[in-house]
């Protein structure tokens, strides 16, 4: 499955705004970033796209589920109504439903729609029903408001984990990472016990094995099931090592463990140890964000042989929130290489996260409009800041006066310019570059005045 477009109507900023997503297809871009300043809609843009796309949970949940609403609040100013169109294809088949809203008082312009998405959650219920060997899609949405504040291990209401729990929380515009540190701790529980049984099972198989002539059939038999239960101990179940490896991929955290005694979550980083809560809330963040999206795959993609594998819609807003640099330069590989089959929708203010990146779509919002980018790819952050982002890369006035500054040096003004140079040496660190660039060519101005006296 794959969310092919989305249209607004008179929602916040856009009076009428159609937004094609990068496609899913091999050799094509999978990722669509958003870029544009503080108001600008992406953020709006988002949330009409989860809107949308939570009424597919709904209605798999239930063939009369309701999805989110449009808020009243985000329906255009001076405007009755507003409404939401989307765009899916499954195995080849469109799938087009819309959502409308009006005004407390107003006539709604718009229809609502929901006919199409009734009709493809109903494929999956029926093959849930059928009992039937399906995966489901992975729908998830990561909000602003994320961080990750503790590591709440204690659990005092259990939930369950069944395929259709994977959707819990996913597109409520909030985030609960609580319930993959529960998931984590219930699998590992899990695995200790098969792991404990299997050395059980070694135990009697070696016992048997011994007492019986090598080359009978009996003997082949329990020398594969002893293979096949050291396979188990040695490397565990596949569900959780696939979210292991996930996390590893983007932290190099290793032996993600829950510690009983006292009750902690560890990992091990640069060789040590380490509690999960005194990691760097980047860490902290990014760890839980990778681990909830492995998690849900793994719960949705339950015939998979690597669950990660399975394909789905991720939208994080501010994709770069809490992440070092040199994070955000690798972000957008690092989740398509992780989760190869999952479209991502990202916002983004860091100039770092696009320019890293070679087969992404990005559109800047800016007054209602929409503009699709050239590729940044191999940009330097500078040229991105300045071209893409229409930002200014340095302070402007300390721009200004280095313009000055080199404007005076270009005159033969050799005693002013010497003078501002010497201002600015006072105010800026001593390994600036613009200021020795500057020094070099006064000295070089100053040459050739000499001479020519």
């Amino acid at each position: 499955m794959q969310v092919e477009s989305i249209v607004l109507h008179n929602i916040g900023q856009f009076e009428e705004l159609v937004v094609p997503l990068a496609p899913l297809t091999e050799n094509a871009p999978k990722v669509t970033v958003f870029i544009g300043n503080n108001g600008s809609g992406k953020t709006t843009v988002l949330k009409s796209l989860v809107t949308a796309l939570s009424w597919l949970p709904a209605r798999i949940r239930s063939g009369r589920g309701r999805g989110l609403e449009i808020p009243e609040d985000v329906i255009s100013n001076g405007q009755p109504s507003g409404m939401v169109v989307l765009n899916v294809t499954e195995n080849g088949q469109t799938f087009q439903w819309q959502l409308s809203k009006a005004q407390k008082g107003k006539k709604n312009r718009f229809n609502t729609n929901l006919k199409a998405v009734s009709a493809l959650a109903d494929n999956y219920r029926t093959a849930l029903t059928e009992n039937q060997p399906v995966n489901l899609p992975l729908l998830v949405f990561y909000p602003v408001e994320r961080s990750v504040l503790d590591i709440p291990l204690r659990i005092r209401r259990v939930h369950s984990f069944t395929q259709i729990d994977a959707y819990d929380n996913a597109m409520d515009m909030r985030v609960d990472f609580r319930r993959f540190f529960e998931w984590f701790r219930d699998e590992e529980d899990y695995e200790r016990e098969i792991k404990d049984n299997e050395e059980k099972n070694i135990e009697k198989y070696q016992n048997e094995l011994s007492s019986l002539e090598e080359g009978t059939a009996q003997y082949y038999l329990l020398d594969e099931m002893l293979r096949y239960s050291n396979n188990i101990r040695e490397n565990g179940l596949s569900t959780l090592n696939a979210v292991r490896r996930a996390i590893f991929d983007f932290t190099k955290f290793t032996k993600i463990t829950v510690q009983r005694r006292p009750l902690k979550m560890i990992v091990e980083k640069d060789g040590k140890q380490f509690n999960v809560s005194q990691l760097s809330q980047g860490e902290k963040s990014l760890m839980a964000l990778v681990g909830d999206i492995a998690r849900r795959l793994a719960m949705l993609n339950p015939n998979l042989e690597n669950p990660v594998e399975g394909c789905g819609i991720v939208m994080i807003d501010e994709a770069d929130l809490h992440l070092h640099p040199q994070w955000q330069r690798q972000l957008i590989a690092r989740l398509t290489k992780t989760f190869p089959n999952c479209q991502f929708v990202l916002s983004t203010h860091s100039p770092l996260v696009i320019s890293d990146s070679k087969d992404i779509v990005v559109y800047s919002l800016e007054n209602g409009e929409m503009v699709q980018i050239p590729s940044q790819y191999g940009q330097d952050a500078n040229t991105v800041l300045l071209e893409a982002m229409d930002t200014a890369y340095r302070n402007e006035l300390i721009a200004n006066e280095l313009s000055s500054l080199i404007d005076l040096i270009q005159d033969n003004r050799i005693d002013e310019a010497k003078k501002k140079l010497q201002d600015l040496q006072r105010e800026l660190p001593q390994n600036h570059l613009e200021l020795s660039k500057a020094q070099l060519l006064l000295r070089k101005q100053e040459i050739r005045y000499e001479k020519n006296q």
